[in-house]
């Protein structure tokens, strides 16, 4: 009964078509009747610009290709055109729509011949769509099978023909196809299946490829190989028998040994990867003006600009994209390996950034312990109290450059107290009057309050401004801020940031993962324009890199020490032994590694094994 009827149906819409043919071929001769039809069709079938999805992708600092983007899981390479070799159209045109070039976007007697060939294998096995009804299918319209939605796709049709070329048509068809696995259009077929570009396909290889999109869960070759290969044949033969190839052609793409050989979307480097997409949404804010915007808006503002924001990093994306990075993949494997072999213990944690300081970009980072893309990535996301690492920024740093302070002048390190504010150093010792260089290479607490209460909280904060800390809150600017009292604090990436002045004469210029953005024929259109801060004067900057020196050789963080040009850092330990720090640079490199758990709870157990401490020196030492 239910194939009766969709025979039924067949019959009725041949009877619908030669009407709706007729009407077109009328209006050609009464020109008033035709710009009516037109008129009708443009204002209720008023086509948009083909714009088909691709791929965008990502590079690291040599240009190897790390990550491909995919956008709503259209895995797509746009093939122009010119570059489609000519046995792929004759593949297609050959086997679903003989007549394309002569027809106006239907071909009435295909459908009558597929009609016949329906009613006599009863069933409904040929649609006899035109490549263009196919095309108006698969981007404007759904795929049920309803006579209804036959005739819409009609009227869709003869606009697309109105609008494009028959080889615009041809092209856009080509690459909107699916190829089942997430796969769409002829050029990701290729490399999907075969790891090579379309124009390097044998004519075998081709028509394999070209025999999936008929029924793609049919011809799944990863499923169905026979089923392929048996199309694949039948595709090689109506070649032959169009005369588009020749006997000895067709008897060699038989003989074709067919190897897939399938590559998987290129996704390698979770940690660095994840967080370039997240400063690809900064460049663009920057780059638009968004950021501008954002800082001035209202929180119902924000939201709308943040979506506006939102679509215009996806439509760059879709469009197509070629993102490139400072991503160093010796380093990036060395600080993942340091950060899953140095943290074997049960619920800690870990995250680290690498940022080569003399070009002032980002060349490693971990995410945390085994990471997976797309996790929650501890190198940006996790704020942490800093502990004393902030102390050269913070304390130190002010006071230095305020009073003209050396390593060897005089600070007082007996008790404080202000108000109820009464701070301890280290297993509650107490000094009296020491260096700034035995201090800070021993991180006591008085000295460095002392310091920021010297030069003023407002001062002290003043320097960390150029650093834009991401969670700094007016609640933080009080004194216990001189030791890392901070109400969220700040991540290792941004901690790695700010210390980079310190190998650049005490002037700040961010650090970026990416170097520039192209569109996929290699045209720059998006790229940083930072501008250097001078953040202390070079005097001060030498006294502090002097300080950090010591903490290496004789203070709080000889774990970290290596051979090297120059080497230096600052240990951090936050209250009840939450976080563990270190930051610190070389002659080339700056490094900050955080340790703990992701719900905050003691790793005092840890304090003498300074995990944080062997990652960085082990990262470090294995770029020298």
């Amino acid at each position: 009964m239910a194939m009766l009827r969709s025979i039924i149906g067949w019959i009725l819409l041949l009877c619908i078509i030669p009407l709706f043919a007729f009407t077109l071929i009328a209006s050609g001769k009464e020109v008033k009747e035709m710009k009516s039809l037109d008129q009708v069709l443009d204002k209720n079938i008023n086509l948009k610009k083909v714009s088909l999805v691709q791929n965008s992708y990502m590079y690291d600092r040599d240009g190897a290709l790390v990550s491909e983007i995919v956008s709503d899981d259209e895995n797509r390479v746009l093939v122009p055109y010119k570059k489609i070799p000519e046995e792929v159209k004759q593949l297609f045109l050959t086997s679903e729509d003989r007549h394309f070039y002569e027809h106006k976007g239907f071909d009435f007697m295909g459908m009558v011949r597929a009609a016949a060939s329906n009613v006599k294998d009863q069933k409904i096995d040929q649609g006899a769509s035109t490549i263009t009804q196919q095309l108006s299918r698969n981007l404007y319209l759904s795929h049920e099978r309803t006579f209804n939605r036959k005739l819409i796709e009609l009227m869709y049709s003869y606009q697309l023909e109105k609008k494009l070329t028959k080889d615009e048509i041809l092209e856009s068809y080509l690459n909107t196809i699916y190829f089942n696995n997430g796969v769409y259009g002829v050029g990701s077929a290729a490399q999907f299946y075969f790891n090579k570009p379309l124009k390097s396909l044998t004519l075998g290889e081709m028509a394999f490829i070209c025999a999936i999109p008929n029924n793609p869960t049919l011809y799944d070759p990863l499923k169905h190989f026979d089923y392929t290969k048996s199309r694949q044949e039948r595709l090689l033969n109506g070649l032959k028998k169009a005369g588009v190839i020749t006997n000895k052609q067709l008897k060699k793409a038989l003989k074709e040994d067919i190897k897939l050989d399938v590559v998987q979307k290129k996704n390698k480097y979770p940690d660095y990867v994840t967080y370039v997409n997240e400063e690809f949404t900064q460049l663009v804010s920057s780059s638009e003006g968004f950021d501008k915007r954002l800082a001035k808006a209202n929180d119902k503002e924000k939201a709308k600009i943040e979506k506006e924001l939102s679509k215009k990093v996806s439509t760059l994306l879709k469009d197509g994209v070629k993102i490139y990075t400072a991503l160093d993949p010796y380093m990036q494997n060395q600080v993942v390996a340091q950060v899953n072999q140095n943290l074997p213990y049960e619920g800690v944690q870990g995250g680290a950034a690498v940022v080569n300081h003399q070009t002032h970009q980002i060349v490693a980072l971990s995410g945390g312990k085994n990471y997976a893309k797309y996790d929650f990535n501890r190198a940006y996301q996790a704020y942490r109290q800093p502990g004393s690492s902030i102390k050269p920024l913070l304390d130190y740093g002010p006071y230095i450059e305020k009073t003209g302070a050396t390593a060897s002048s005089s600070i007082d390190a007996s008790k404080f107290c202000s108000k109820e504010y009464c701070p301890q150093n280290y297993n509650n010792r107490t000094y009296g009057t020491v260096t700034l260089d035995t201090a800070f290479k021993n991180s006591y607490n008085t000295p460095a309050i002392r310091m920021l209460e010297r030069v003023g909280v407002n001062t002290g904060f003043s320097y960390l401004k150029p650093f834009h800390f991401a969670e700094l809150k007016d609640t933080d600017y009080v004194l216990p801020a001189a030791l890392g009292g901070f109400t969220d604090g700040m991540s290792p990436l941004e901690m790695t940031n700010a210390f980079t002045t310190f190998g650049n004469s005490g002037s700040y210029t961010p650090s970026r993962a990416i170097t520039k953005v192209t569109d996929l024929n290699g045209k720059t259109i998006l790229k940083w324009k930072d501008k250097p801060v001078q953040v202390y004067s070079i005097r001060t900057n030498n006294v502090l890199r002097q300080l950090m020196a010591s903490v290496v050789k004789s203070g709080t963080g000889k774990k970290a020490n290596f051979k090297a040009p120059y080497v230096g850092g600052k240990t951090g330990t936050s209250n009840n032994y939450k976080d563990m720090w270190f930051v610190g640079l070389t002659d080339t490199y700056t490094m900050g590694v955080w340790v703990g758990k992701d719900n905050p709870g003691s790793v005092e157990y840890l304090h003498n094994a300074g995990p944080q401490l062997s990652i960085w020196r082990n990262t470090l030492q294995a770029a020298y």
